[in-house]
């Protein structure tokens, strides 16, 4: 009943009902014309857009004119509980899946009651799954997440065409509320290759492997993301010391994504995200790693990291008003961390805000635990990064 994996080729639209309407004259003496109106008109009651009426909306998504809801961040998606027979869902792609970049198609997940029954990679400009497919009407847990990172690939979900009598509504809201502010180690980069001398593939990345997506699930919370593989407050990754101004999170972060593909020709990156959507209790940012590999230990540098970092603390604020913020750092190296203290010490005598902390994750134990693709944590040192921090958050919230 519930197929493992199912993905086709979309070679028409046939299949969400369109072929199916021209009946010819009908007994009654109405005309083709007529007919076949009814008969669409009858057929668009049954589909169901991706929006706050029908699914829970997973992270930062944008719903386009057609009713496509697009997913550009690690982990957006939605979640909603299906009630029928058959369940279709039609995946869009950006114009990276028909470019050939196999390196940089989206990766996406389908679950059905917590276990995952599509795992593909679009590289198609649509792909059907059909995740639920019986004779018996069954009432499912139905989750879809966007595996890889927002820079690389988009996906669309279009609107879901149901058989008579089935039907879908939001899933339940969860006990708490989180956001994430990260890079490639909150995207789950590589983490399904434990080879550290291979390259980024988005094929190998899956943000339900990672820290962030690992601890939401220990605290029974909902969860958003703004990651990005590579960037960080001041300077993306830098392999010669030089300044990468174009890779810095504060630039997007109040933007829907940033993405070198687009949602259907819109850059989200050009769509301002409405905060009012979603409040978190708690917000974690985790940014230095690739800030590190620029300050490289130099105080001027490191003085640009802590001053930039201050500046981007009050935007955070500012959307997010009642949120404990947490400054996380240490997986893949933690030489930067005193600067996050002096960041969060420095911001509170600024501001007198005192709903902030740190918090210093234990660095990776390549012995112990083995390293992913590019040298980054493997799911099991993101298991143990998730439980100490899921730990500090229930101390720090009550929870």
């Amino acid at each position: 009943m519930f197929k493992k994996t199912a993905a086709v080729l979309l070679a028409a639209l046939t299949v969400i009902g369109v072929g199916a309407c021209g009946t010819g004259n009908s007994d009654n003496g109405e005309s083709s014309e007529n007919t076949q109106s009814q008969s669409q008109e009858g057929e668009k009651d049954m589909k169901r857009v991706m929006n706050e009426e029908n699914v829970k909306l997973v992270g930062r998504t944008y719903l386009a004119e057609n009713g496509t809801l697009w997913c550009g961040l690690s982990g957006s998606g939605v979640e909603f509980e299906f009630t029928g027979k058959k369940l279709d869902i039609m995946i869009e792609g950006d114009n990276v899946s028909t470019s050939g970049n196999r390196n940089n198609y989206c990766r996406l997940a389908i679950y059905v009651n917590g276990e995952r029954a599509v795992d593909d990679m679009l590289n198609d400009a649509v792909k059907l799954y059909t995740p639920i497919d019986g004779a018996d009407t069954v009432t499912a847990q139905v989750k879809i997440v966007k595996l890889s990172e927002t820079a690389m690939s988009t996906m669309g979900i279009m609107p879901i065409n149901l058989e008579e009598g089935a039907d879908i509504k939001p899933a339940a809201v969860k006990a708490h509320r989180l956001e994430f502010i990260g890079d490639s180690i909150t995207c789950g980069y590589g983490v399904d290759d434990e080879d550290p001398t291979h390259n980024f593939m988005t094929s190998t990345e899956d943000v339900t492997k990672a820290y962030a997506y690992k601890t939401a699930e220990l605290l029974d919370a909902d969860y958003s993301m703004f990651s990005i593989s590579g960037w960080g407050i001041i300077s993306g990754y830098s392999g010669d010391g030089q300044k990468h101004e174009d890779q810095q999170v504060p630039l997007y972060y109040e933007k829907t994504g940033f993405s070198y593909g687009a949602f259907d020709k819109t850059k989200p990156e050009s769509i301002d995200w409405d905060f009012g959507r979603y409040q978190p209790e708690a917000v974690v940012i985790n940014l230095g790693t690739n800030d590190d590999s620029y300050t490289g230990g130099n105080a001027d540098r490191e003085r640009d990291y802590i001053d930039s970092y201050k500046e981007f603390l009050k935007t955070v604020r500012k959307d997010s008003p009642d949120a404990h913020i947490f400054l996380a750092l240490g997986i893949m190296g933690d030489r930067l961390y005193p600067a996050v203290e002096t960041v969060c010490s420095e911001y509170k005598a600024e501001t007198g805000d005192e709903n902030i902390s740190t918090f210093h994750f234990t660095p990776q134990d390549a012995n112990a635990d083995g390293l992913a693709a590019d040298y980054h944590p493997t799911e099991k040192t993101h298991e143990k990064a998730a439980a100490a921090l899921s730990e500090e958050i229930k101390t720090v919230m009550g929870w």
